[in-house]
Formats: structure tokens, sequence, C-alpha cells
């Protein structure tokens, strides 16, 4: 278990810093994004350099006291909430936001961990360039935890996770010491992947400082469409069709419900939807194309191969940029939409796309034998990243369902872990999913991935209480 902070220990941590590194927490700081928990914090070190984030993990790993990275703040399953144990030191990277290098030519970019997503994006665009990550808080997350999450979002199909998208890392270790691995390689095969290691490991083996980062050309051309299917099943196969007919040009494809466009009308009537009658399922396609291609004939070959096949019924083609963006602004809005309607329990799974037919059915079902529940699924149907989030009966509110909360997580997840899938498929374990990680994690993996733990971080300092249970004795 960490020690507390004393107050002579944040004297010695503040007297090795520059002036005006550590400062108290701001108001709603550290707050869960839902409002259920609120984190500790004995300091928050906003350091500047990689140097003075060695000093202060060196210093905290001498004293056993708690390091918890703070990126952004968008996290959703608590990785930087730590609302119990002793007040940690929170590690802040919002001073170093640098893009310290551009390298069009290798198609590589180089930013602090810092950096907020957008920004790495503008740098990428101004050098005629793609960095293709895109959240739905792009605007306010940060590069480190994007990699420390390993974050996933809407170009998966075509680019990958943010593990993908990334060459090397800086990064300090639980002692304190630097890696410096900002590589910009794309084969370096000497020996244990340090990078993957940490990507993903969400601050619990070290904290990320800096990345080299991968690019891309920028497509010439870019168009959406919003395709009614009848069910996800022909989705799926409309997926297949346009894998064939389209390869690599697909950006994205995406699912949404009609509880997703109900929630819409719900909560944001002011917000143009492209059917009058809302479908029961569409899907979002998003297409970005080079040279003589376009992507408007290649969506409408598609629509009509689609109605021949009798998977699509109705759609609607984006004609200029400003409506591909209003299609995304639909998809992007649904998570706002959930907050409002205040969900019993969200679900960020991941199923083996041929069974994601039966298995948003056969989940609707047993939530029903719980609780009058509405259930939105939506999601990354390309990657089989799917958002299953249960909600109150019309009328009812959260509170009213708080007694069967943990019955509804459960059901969810014990039908995931049937179907082979994955209780986290892009938003990570944290705090959150520990207990579920531990009751659906394999074994081995479990035990391996304690023993990485115990080796590189012995004292356990690491973001303490996120990913894996910190026990008294564990890492003595």
């Amino acid at each position: 278990m960490t020690q507390p902070a004393t107050a002579a220990f944040l004297d010695r941590l503040a007297a090795a810093l520059p002036s005006g590194t550590l400062r108290s927490r701001r108001p709603g700081e550290l707050e869960d994004p839902r409002g259920r928990y609120h984190g500790q914090a004995a300091v928050i070190a906003c350091p500047g350099r990689v140097e003075e984030v060695s000093t202060v993990v060196r210093m905290c790993h001498e004293a056993g006291v708690g390091v918890v990275p703070l990126g952004g703040g968008t996290g959703l399953v608590l990785g930087q909430v730590a609302y119990d144990g002793p007040a940690p030191v929170i590690l802040s990277l919002e001073r170093m936001t640098a893009i310290r290098a551009v390298y069009a030519s290798e198609n590589v970019i180089i930013a602090e961990a810092g950096a907020i997503l957008t920004d790495v994006q503008a740098a990428a665009a101004e050098a005629n360039r793609l960095f293709p990550l895109s959240l739905a808080s792009e605007g306010s997350c940060r590069i480190g935890g994007n990699l420390a999450t390993n974050a996933g979002g809407l170009n998966v199909l075509r680019y990958g996770n943010a593990r993908d998208l990334c060459l090397g890392l800086e990064a300090v270790m639980p002692d304190g010491s630097i890696w410096h691995g900002l590589k910009r390689l794309r084969k370096d095969n000497t020996g244990y992947d340090l990078r993957n290691l940490l990507i993903g490991a969400e601050g619990t083996l070290g904290v990320i400082t800096a990345a080299s980062l991968r690019l891309f050309p920028r497509p010439d051309h870019a168009a959406a469409a919003v395709f009614v299917v009848s069910s996800p099943q022909a989705a799926l196969e409309l997926l297949a069709m346009a894998q064939a007919m389209i390869g690599d040009g697909i950006s994205a494809f995406e699912l949404m419900s009609g509880m997703g466009f109900a929630f819409l009308s719900e909560t944001m009537p002011d917000l143009r939807q492209p059917f009058e009658t809302p479908p029961e399922w569409c899907v979002l396609i998003d297409l970005g194309l080079s040279g003589v291609s376009d992507p408007e004939e290649r969506l409408s070959a598609l629509f009509e191969a689609g109605s021949a096949a009798g998977l699509v019924s109705d759609g609607v083609l984006s004609q200029n940029e400003v409506q591909r963006q209003a299609f995304w602004a639909l998809r992007e809005n649904i998570p706002e939409a959930n907050r409002r309607i205040g969900s019993i329990s969200s679900h960020d799974i991941s199923i083996p796309l041929s069974r994601i037919p039966e298995f948003i059915p056969e989940g609707i079902e047993r939530l029903g034998k719980i609780a009058d529940i509405r259930v939105n699924c939506f999601g990354h149907l390309g990657d089989g990243n799917l958002h299953y989030n249960a909600f109150p009966a019309k009328g009812r509110s959260r509170a009213e369902y708080e007694n069967v909360r943990g019955a509804v997580k459960a059901c969810v997840h014990d039908l995931v872990a049937e179907y082979d899938g994955s209780i986290s498929a892009e938003h990570g374990v944290g705090r959150l999913k520990m207990e579920d990680l531990e009751r659906y994690g394999d074994p081995v993996k479990l035990a391996t991935m304690r023993a990485i733990k115990a080796a590189l971080d012995p004292k356990g300092i690491m973001n303490p209480g996120a990913v894996l249970r910190q026990i008294d004795d564990q890492f003595e």
C-alpha cells in the first residue's frame, strides 16, 4: 500500500522543482465525468520538462507515495480518479504540450504527452498530412492519455487504435529513470517491445511524456452517407459489400439504433435528423479517397448494390463537407444525449463481428427480465466495438434503478464472456472495471500482468488501484 504524502515530503518536492510547479486542485477537477466519484490529491504537480517529471516520480518512489498521471481528464473508467487510499500526487501533463517536430517526408510527428489531440491533428494538417485518431473528446483529451488507454475512436477500421499509430515513446519509469525511446522507425526488432507495454497500461507502469506518431497522406476527397438497414445482420453484410467494392477507402462504418435517434429527439430537438421517421437501424459510412476517385459515386453505387441485395431501404448521401459534418454531428452527439437521459449502466464492449446480430437482441431480452429498461446500442461496427448502454424506461429516473445497476452490468458482461468478447473495447480498465477484469480475465494473463507490475513498480506507486488491485503486501 502506498504512503501518505506528508507535509514534509511536499515541502521537499516543492524545493526540488521550479517555482509554481505544484498547485492545488481546481473546482470540478478529478471528478468522474458521470458524477459518481470524486478523486483525491495531496497536490497537483505540473512539470514542464521530462526531467521534472523524473524528479517527481523519483521522489515519490523513494517515499512510497502514489503517482496518478493526468491527461485531459476525459477517461470514463476512473483511471485518473483515485477516490480511496492515501491521497496521491497527481502528475498533470498540462504544461508539456509542445509539438517537438514534424517529419513530413517520413510521415512522423513528435508530440509531448500533454498536447491536445486536436492540436496534433492541426499540426499534421499544416504539413498536409493526416493524424487519424479521432474521438468525441478530441478537443480536450491529450495524447499521453490516448496512448495510456490505447484509445480507439472513429477511424479504427482504417487506421487502427492509438497503439497502431505510435512508433516510439519517451517515458519516465517508476523509479524516475527516463526511457529515451522516441524512435521514428517502422522496424526495430531489438528485444522486448517496451512501447507496447506502456501503451494501454493506463499509467501503472510509467508515465508517457512524449511520442513519435504516424501520419498519413490526406485523402483528396471525403464523403459520408447514412443508409437505413433492416437489422445489424444486414449492416454486417453491407460492410462486407462495401469492403469488396471500395477497399481501404472506408474510414468509418458506424451502427446507430432507433433508440439513439429517439434520445436525440428527446434531448436535442433542434438537431436536424436525416429521416422524418427514425429508422430502427442505420449505418453511417465515411469514405476518404485520393486521386480521381469520387466518393459520392462510390457511395451511390454501394447504395444501389445494397438495395438490390435487400440490405438497404433508404439513404442520404452528403453533397458537400457541411452535410458530411452534419451526419457526423448525429453520431457524435449520441453520447451527450445518453448523458442527458442518464444511464443505469454503460458498457464499452467488443464482440466477434459475426456474432453481433445475435448478441444485441439476446442482451435486450436478458435485461428485460431484470427491469423495464431501454437499450441504446451504437458504435464502431467495423471493428466490433459496441456501446451497449442501459437506460431507464421513459418517464423514470436513473435513481429508481440504483438497486439493479450491478445486476445490469453483470448481465451484459456475463453475456459478453459467453460470446468470447471483451468487457473493455476502447475505454480501458481503470478502477471502474478492475473487478470485472479479475472476474473475466484469463488467469495466466492476470498473473503475468501482476508479475510485470511487481518487477517494474515494486512499491506499487504508479496509479495505485488502477487496472490491478493493490494489496498491502503485494509488492513486498
